[in-house]
């Protein structure tokens, strides 16, 4: 026949819509036409796709060839449509038959050889391809990536020729299984390696029960970044649904790899990262790193040197655990829900308190000036990291292990979701109200703490879901007065420039 229809996707944000690959073979002038908003890089798909079965020992028609890639209001990008296209043509010049190609999705770019190379996004087609009733072939480094979405019919693939031996009957392409995709466990740095830090430590366990943001501050080499690096190790593991959710953006940015499934993401960019480079953007608006620590921990040192403007833009992901990315011609709609941890000296020299430090107040004042009220009031835990004497670094370390605290971290973490179905910080200003009520004693002192330290409604809320993190720890089924002064002594203020 002289047209041909193949299904494949697009990549959308998180999502992968369905993209219907025309081929129509007409008279006329031998040409190669293809239409449907393409970017560069299908456009120059012609030319990849015309090598590719030339050196194949397929027949390239001398015809007039048009290739729309359906809708025609949604733009396309990449070299994931090199396959589904070569297909066509061989479908439309009757190479191979039609009926062989319903049901089933394609993707991957092709090489001049006819090889297959991977595509980003592959689980988003996976998942949308599973939701469609639709099995899928992919590249064999995309295929074991896309069989992580449940109930997914994945079909690996090294070459143009083994999808078209395929398709025609004459061998079958390997299915990929999801269980035999995961085969590795996942290791995090152990909470064990920090030394003295008590109080951090007991923080960091606090922070990880109710999924709480925290801010460390401190002289360099006091082991913020150490204890930072080790939240991961203590959190609960990852659901299923959560692991998909994540490796789904990271395969967005080309950057999952198998040895990381239901791994937490830490990710801790330079403190000279652009906006666009955090929240996401880009002409193709990609996902941020707020994005890409979707179920991970954010990790931000050295907070007041962040450009401003980055920092602000954090106010609304931490709220609403999503991230809007608007272009005058794009949308796109990015997940965010990540733990955020931040570190920071107490002045710009690091060494404020000490004979060492040179600064002047209003140098103090100005560096820790960057960072303003509304973003700090969105930041649950704020404490000091003071410096170890020297017997505390001579000595052996005789804290926990990582899976010691894990082990109370998911005891809580379980209490909660049993309660109201997820961690204490996420829960709304309903919730807080209905789960997190102090007993008498417990908010008088609240009123005492709210008057002294000019709480907001927000600081308020924030400050009872700690409290309530750390009942939850204790087992304690009410929200009592050592639970809010401990959640108060964890709030507090900046210390002010003298």
């Amino acid at each position: 026949m002289a047209l041909a229809s193949v299904s494949s996707r697009a990549i959308e944000g998180i999502h992968a819509p369905e993209v219907s690959v025309e081929v129509h073979l007409g008279n006329g002038l031998p040409g190669f036409s293809l239409v449907g908003l393409p970017d560069t890089e299908v456009k120059e798909a012609r030319d990849r796709v015309r090598a590719a079965l030339t050196t194949c020992n397929f027949e390239f028609p001398q015809r007039r060839l048009t290739a729309n890639l359906a809708p025609a209001d949604l733009p396309k990008e990449g070299g994931r449509f090199d396959l589904p296209i070569a297909l066509g043509i061989l479908a439309a010049s009757g190479q191979i038959k039609q009926a062989a190609l319903d049901g089933i999705e394609f993707a991957g770019e092709l090489s001049l050889s006819g090889a297959l190379r991977p595509v980003r996004g592959s689980l988003a087609m996976a998942l949308a391809a599973t939701r469609a009733g639709r099995a899928l072939i992919l590249p064999r480094e995309n295929a074991q990536e896309a069989a992580l979405a449940h109930g997914a019919q994945v079909f690996a693939a090294n070459s143009l020729l083994e999808v078209v031996a395929h398709l025609n009957g004459h061998t079958t392409l390997e299915a990929v299984r999801a269980d035999a995709a995961v085969t590795t466990s996942v290791v995090y740095p152990d909470l064990v390696d920090v030394r003295g830090q008590a109080a951090a430590r007991r923080a960091l366990e606090i922070a990880a029960a109710g999924r709480h943001s925290m801010l460390m501050y401190g002289p360099p080499g006091t082991g913020k970044s150490m204890l930072a690096q080790r939240l991961p190790g203590i959190l609960p593991p990852m659901t299923d649904a959560e692991a998909v959710e994540s490796a789904a953006v990271l395969s967005l940015e080309g950057s999952f790899s198998i040895d990381a499934w239901k791994r937490r993401s830490i990710r801790a960019p330079h403190h000279s990262a652009s906006v666009a480079a955090i929240v996401g953007g880009g002409s193709s608006p990609r996902p941020g790193e707020i994005s890409l620590a979707h179920h991970g921990v954010l990790f931000l040192d050295e907070l007041p040197e962040f450009d401003r403007r980055v920092l602000e833009s954090l106010r609304e992901p931490l709220e609403t655990g999503s991230i809007m990315v608007s272009r005058a011609a794009r949308r796109a709609d990015f997940p965010a829900r990540f733990q955020l941890i931040a570190a920071m000296n107490p002045c710009p020299c690091g060494y404020r308190g000490s004979a060492r430090c040179r600064c002047t107040p209003d140098q103090v004042a100005r560096y820790r000036g960057r960072l303003s009220g509304p973003f700090l009031d969105r930041i649950d835990l704020v404490l000091e990291v003071a410096p170890l004497n020297a017997h505390e670094l001579q000595q052996a370390s005789a804290g926990e292990t990582s899976a010691a605290v894990r082990k109370r971290v998911e005891r809580a973490a379980g209490i909660q979701l049993k309660r109201q179905g997820c961690a204490n910080a996420l829960l709304d200003s309903a919730g807080v109200e209905r789960f997190c009520t102090p007993d008498a004693e417990a908010a008088k002192l609240l009123t005492a703490a709210i008057e002294r330290l000019g709480l907001s409604a927000r600081g308020t809320h924030r400050l009872l879901r700690v409290a309530r993190s750390i009942a939850d720890l204790a087992g304690a089924p009410t929200v009592g007065r050592p639970h809010v002064a401990e959640a108060i002594q964890l709030r507090r203020e900046l210390p002010r420039a003298p």
